[in-house]
């Protein structure tokens, strides 16, 4: 029984940091500037003007824009789908195909996962703190569908940044292109995700399985005593009569 709890506790704890670097990369520019799913460096980058786009969740910021005497940022308004294709192609010059930019422009709507998938993992984490058998079911079957949902919207933060890596990295702009904090922080709860589904999906089944062995065993116990205990015969409370 001591195994079981240190794995509920264990898969509780892994769910919570889930939901942590879920919410980092929810949180990710234009909420805060500085972390990014992935982040461009701009060719005037010098070492005062850390001049460069951070691509997010809700949007996009240019860190270090014009004047030179100050170090300013630009965000873009918090909203669900943006053209993160559109807006480099506008900064360095960057081109992109037709297709390539609907691509990008689309996959940021999948992007709204993120937040969803950071909720979910902390639900599943206050369930699991309830340490019953059925709470400890409900969260791992709610860390399950979580960790699905994570790794849909890794796939797609994948393929929507890949392709504008891939061609302002090509295009001799002279920009460079990278995935950052937020992207990692993602691949991370995917990870943490699945084995917390999975230990806490096995300690709710060992709990099950420890607490019908004890009962069958102290049955067993119980009944071979009986068996093993000598039997008496009974006394009459009645004293015998006898004939004359």
């Amino acid at each position: 029984m001591r195994e079981t709890g240190f794995f509920h506790h264990l898969g509780t704890f892994l769910l919570l940091a889930a939901s942590i670097l879920l919410l980092i990369t929810t949180i990710s520019a234009p909420v805060v500037h500085d972390i990014a799913i992935l982040k461009v460096t701009l060719t005037n980058r010098t070492n005062f003007r850390h001049s460069s786009v951070t691509f997010g969740t809700f949007g996009h910021c240019v860190l270090g824009v014009a004047p030179a005497q100050t170090d300013q940022d630009y965000c873009s308004p918090k909203h669900i789908s943006y053209n993160p294709s559109a807006i480099m192609a506008q900064i360095d010059g960057s081109s992109f195909s037709t297709a390539s930019e609907d691509t990008t422009k689309r996959l940021t709507r999948v992007m709204i996962l993120h937040p969803i998938a950071c909720g979910l993992a902390f639900i599943a984490f206050l369930l699991a703190l309830g340490s019953g058998m059925f709470g400890t079911f409900l969260a791992s079957l709610v860390s399950s569908v979580t960790c699905v949902l994570a790794m849909i919207v890794m796939a797609t933060d994948f393929v929507t940044f890949g392709l504008v890596k891939r061609h302002v990295n090509h295009d001799n702009s002279g920009s460079h292109a990278y995935y950052s904090a937020g992207m990692w922080t993602l691949v991370a709860a995917v990870i943490i995700l699945f084995f917390a589904s999975l230990i806490v999906f096995l300690s709710c089944f060992s709990a099950r399985m420890h607490g019908g062995g004890g009962a069958s065993k102290g049955n067993g116990y119980v009944g071979a005593q009986a068996a093993t205990t000598p039997t008496r015969p009974r006394r009459r409370f009645w004293p015998r009569r006898t004939r004359y």
